[in-house]
């Protein structure tokens, strides 16, 4: 399994002093930057300006989480924009193994996003044809919310079914990333990890980010 790699999520920094705020957790493994419509969730963030925006200020992969209707219409936009990684859900998602060539071909790593009552047969006909699994541990739309207990039996189910296919993909939990949650997901088997409040309320970005990094290596999978 792949090192824990940290990317926080720009849903909890100051959008109004967005420079600042990347260069606040520039030790980050990545940078999460949720796009959300007010249809697929209750909530509206972000959209490609707001991503090219982070792409112009941050040397770190951009790990862009598609909470929106319609996902195979604009997906490809945000790899034709740079992102590393392009998280579509598969809800939201009608052709995902097209999308998942066409994200390929421009360049883009290729994540799938569950919500917590999706599950995990939804994505397995996938498995050999994407680089990243999402589990939402909170149901998706605003930051700062409990993780919920009941995913970690799905991300080890996860995790057994990865290795079971020999897959070579990370699993990503997205909500209510603390020290003593992530400890108990990167357990569970996750190995990257969607932190906003944990370290954008923190006084020391840096510090909060390589706590949480070696919490979750102590205790990786």
């Amino acid at each position: 399994m792949s090192l824990p790699a940290i990317h926080p999520s720009i849903l909890n920094a100051d959008q109004a002093h967005l420079a600042d705020e990347l260069a606040r957790v520039d030790s980050a493994d990545g940078l999460h930057v949720d796009v959300m419509d007010n249809h697929f969730v209750p909530n509206q963030f972000g959209g490609p300006a707001l991503v090219e925006a982070v792409l112009a200020h941050t040397s770190l992969p951009v790990d862009a989480h598609l909470m929106v209707t319609d996902a195979d219409r604009w997906a490809p936009q945000y790899a034709e924009a740079g992102c590393a990684i392009v998280t579509s859900h598969i809800e939201a998602t009608t052709a995902p193994f097209r999308l998942a060539g066409q994200l390929h071909r421009l360049g883009a790593g290729v994540g799938i996003a569950l919500r917590p009552a999706t599950p995990l047969a939804a994505v397995e006909p996938l498995l050999g044809d994407i680089d990243l699994l999402l589990l939402m541990t909170v149901e998706p739309g605003f930051g700062g919310q409990t993780f919920i207990p009941a995913m970690l039996d799905k991300i080890a189910a996860a995790r057994r079914l990865v290795g079971e296919r020999g897959a070579q993909l990370r699993i990503q939990i997205d909500g209510g990333v603390t020290e003593q949650t992530i400890a108990r997901a990167a357990e569970a088997g996750a190995d990257v990890f969607v932190a906003g409040s944990a370290v954008y309320r923190a006084d020391d970005a840096l510090a909060a980010i390589s706590a949480l990094r070696e919490c979750a290596a102590a205790h990786a999978h």
